[in-house]
Order: structure tokens, then C-alpha cells, then sequence
């Protein structure tokens, strides 16, 4: 079985980049403004000749801070990362500290 690797954060983090440049390609839209990446995005990829599933999430916006389109794009990233075998937490460290 293909072990799976979900790549999860905040939304407008940089997620979709790294896919990007894990998969090798352009998959992923990437744009400055948040909320783009709406669902699982997923590919086979390989990194130092072993090959996973790698998927790229919407974002994860914590409760009290989100509507409810925020509710369903975090509920798509809580399912990849409780199927997944390894999880890719990326920030943004120019936001700063934040929920």
C-alpha cells in the first residue's frame, strides 16, 4: 500500500507550493489570495526514490474564526490528515503567533 502524506496549515500558507514543488509540477493553484484550494488535491510522487500519495489541503481555520464554508474546507484537511500516515505542517512565520 502507498503510504499517504497530507500537507495541512493554516489557509494562505504555502501549501499548494510545496505540493507543487514535491509532485514536480503545477497541480496546485497558487495565488496570493485565500481560499483557492477548496478540496483534496492528490498525486504519486517521489522524494529520495520512495513513492507516496501526497495531498494538498485547503487549510485548517480554527473554530470561532470561521463560517461556514471555512467549517467544510477544514472539515476536507481533519479527513486527509486522519487517513493519512504522515502529515506536513507548514506556517507562515511573517503572520506570527496566532490561534
Amino acid at each position: 500500500m502507498t503510504p499517504m502524506v497530507a500537507i495541512v496549515g493554516r489557509p494562505n500558507v504555502g501549501k499548494s507550493t510545496l505540493f507543487n514543488r514535491i509532485c514536480g509540477g503545477r497541480d496546485a493553484v497558487v495565488a496570493e489570495e485565500s481560499g483557492v484550494t477548496r478540496d483534496r488535491n492528490s498525486r504519486i510522487a517521489e522524494w529520495n526514490g520512495r513513492g507516496f500519495l501526497v495531498v494538498d489541503t485547503g487549510g485548517i481555520v480554527p473554530f470561532g474564526e470561521t463560517n461556514r464554508f471555512d467549517e467544510d474546507v477544514s472539515a476536507i484537511a481533519r479527513e486527509a490528515i486522519a487517513s493519512s500516515d504522515a502529515v506536513i505542517f507548514v506556517v507562515d512565520v511573517r503572520s506570527g503567533i496566532t490561534a
